[in-house]
């Protein structure tokens, strides 16, 4: 799988994007399947670009960046399979070798059983060849892993998986064509066993597998080559299939919320949480200061009379309602002024609650379901499909896991598929906006949208973090921003936070840290 449309490259670093090799990369944020970079090379070779010079531009990335690990003269082992990943690593190999270092090769399988431009590339290897018993990985300084690429369809077993378990133990460094062999390019599954690279180098895009978790964590830095496959094949690789993106400010900042001269509280939105009982007010509060510190120009909590002098005691610029059933909703809700609704922090599992919501959607604003508004539909998928539907509610759903798999248990979107088909399919199922939660969350719109978000942080792990992140979904569709670019906008927001604050993160640190978060952002973007 190999190249972008304009024969330079990237290599994705830190949190906040890519470090180009090129003046214009084309939309570094797009992920591309399997099937979309099969679709990218067959373009680019019907378009008369020889397989074998792609072949041969992907092996000079791979040596570029094993020079980089390498002091002058230092060795390298190369792994090479039997298909087009291990014809990358025979052009790295003979480059390295040129470039003065020790290289010793080794293949999967005998020589003789290479076709088409693998077998072109290693009748260029003058060098001896190896068998993968034979590979001594402590003798290299660097291990080159071109034994499998994304499109890996079953788990690693025999030789392969030997050769590849004896690099690990011998602790070198390894660089990794494509992805580390035995990670699923689409779904970052580990199939069998896979090393854990300190980089490694795709082509084209970056693959699902990349930015989903095992693989994330086994890739390292990331380097994506470009070997001139053309606009064309680029463009062709994106047709396939529905839409994924690395979620970054590329994907919603057209839609992020400014504001004009002439802006005030009311043009800005208005956002109602909803409270739950007395001693469970907590979560409410936070989800409303997420809100309003995300912009929304009024943000009130709907509070069950008992819990009001509760909630009071701790809101100033947050106003408070009384709201003790789904006719008190009703009620409060003629005010056609509050534009987005968020339902579930310690709202209670059971029958009001669902009551609750099936008013919020019928009103068809903006719309945020999470946590206990999500379990009182435990196997009851369909239902909470029918509420968003009836109301044509702008709704954005944000499980985590665990909630994700009691609302849809019993459906397709809990098969054994990735985490990105699982949100897709679900997000389809119930015609909302699916934040599927965790450290390499899945934005799914019910068109098959899809963003995978690993800009955050493991110390997000944290009570309450995840009410204040549906709090910023909401303030954010207060404003009338899209669920899709909302419910991305939020998680990235979100994790900004989490980066800047670091150790010590509690959930009451988030909001306050976004008028920086915000700030840099709008100034990056030139307002």
């Amino acid at each position: 799988m190999r190249a972008d449309c304009l024969g330079i490259g990237w290599t994705v670093h830190g949190q906040r994007g890519f470090e180009r090799d090129g003046s214009d990369v084309m939309d570094g944020s797009r992920l591309m399947t399997v099937d979309a970079m099969r679709t990218v090379d067959a373009t680019a070779i019907a378009g008369g670009t020889p397989g074998i010079a792609l072949m041969r531009a992907a092996g000079a990335a791979v040596a570029e960046r094993a020079r980089a690990h390498l002091a002058p003269g230092g060795r390298v082992l190369v792994l090479c399979g039997p298909g087009n990943n291990g014809g990358d690593g025979f052009v790295a190999a003979r480059l390295l070798a040129e470039a003065g270092h020790g290289v010793d090769l080794a293949l999967l399988g005998p020589r003789d059983a290479l076709a088409g431009d693998a077998a072109e590339a290693a009748a260029a290897w003058t060098g001896t060849v190896l068998g993968l018993a034979e590979a001594e990985p402590s003798r290299a300084d660097l291990v080159v892993d071109a034994l499998f690429g994304a499109g890996l369809s079953r788990d690693l077993e025999g030789p392969a998986r030997h050769a590849l378990e004896r690099v690990a133990a011998s602790g070198r460094p390894v660089l990794a064509v494509d992805v580390p062999s035995g990670v699923d390019g689409d779904t970052g599954a580990v199939r069998g066993f896979a090393l854990r690279a300190v980089e490694t180098v795709t082509f084209v895009a970056e693959k699902p597998g990349h930015r989903l978790q095992p693989g994330r964590g086994l890739c390292g830095r990331l380097h994506v080559a470009g070997i001139g496959t053309g606009p064309a094949a680029f463009a062709a690789g994106l047709a396939v299939g529905a839409p994924a993106f690395r979620n970054g400010p590329e994907v919603w900042s057209a839609r992020l919320p400014r504001l004009a001269d002439a802006s005030h509280k009311y043009t800005r939105g208005h956002a109602l949480v909803l409270s739950g009982p007395a001693t469970r007010t907590g979560a409410a509060r936070l989800a409303a200061r997420g809100a309003l510190r995300i912009g929304a120009g009024l943000v009130t909590v709907a509070s069950p009379e008992r819990a009001l002098a509760e909630n009071a005691a701790h809101l100033t610029a947050i106003m408070l309602r009384p709201c003790d059933s789904a006719d008190d909703l009703d009620d409060l809700l003629t005010d056609e002024r509050i534009n987005a609704i968020l339902a579930g922090p310690g709202l209670g599992v059971g029958e009001a609650t669902r009551d609750l919501v099936a008013v919020a959607a019928a009103a068809g604003r903006g719309l945020v379901l999470d946590a206990d508004a999500l379990t009182s539909f435990a196997k009851q998928a369909t239902l909470l499909a029918a509420h968003l539907a009836d109301g044509d509610a702008k709704a954005v759903l944000t499980p985590h896991a665990g909630e994700f798999a009691k609302l849809f248990a019993g459906t397709d979107a809990v098969a054994e598929v990735g985490k990105l088909e699982q949100a897709r399919r679900a997000a389809a199922r119930v015609g909302a906006v699916v934040v599927l939660k965790g450290p390499d969350t899945v934005v799914a719109a019910p068109d098959g949208r899809a963003a995978i978000n690993d800009h955050a942080t493991p110390w997000l792990g944290t009570a309450g973090s995840g009410d204040v992140l549906a709090g910023l979904v909401a303030g954010l569709l207060a404003q009338g921003m899209p669920p899709f670019e909302a419910a991305c906008a939020a998680a990235w927001l979100h994790g900004d936070a989490g980066l800047r604050h670091g150790p010590g993160l509690i959930a009451e640190d988030i909001p306050e840290l976004m008028p920086a978060v915000l700030a840099e952002v709008l100034e990056e973007l030139g307002g």
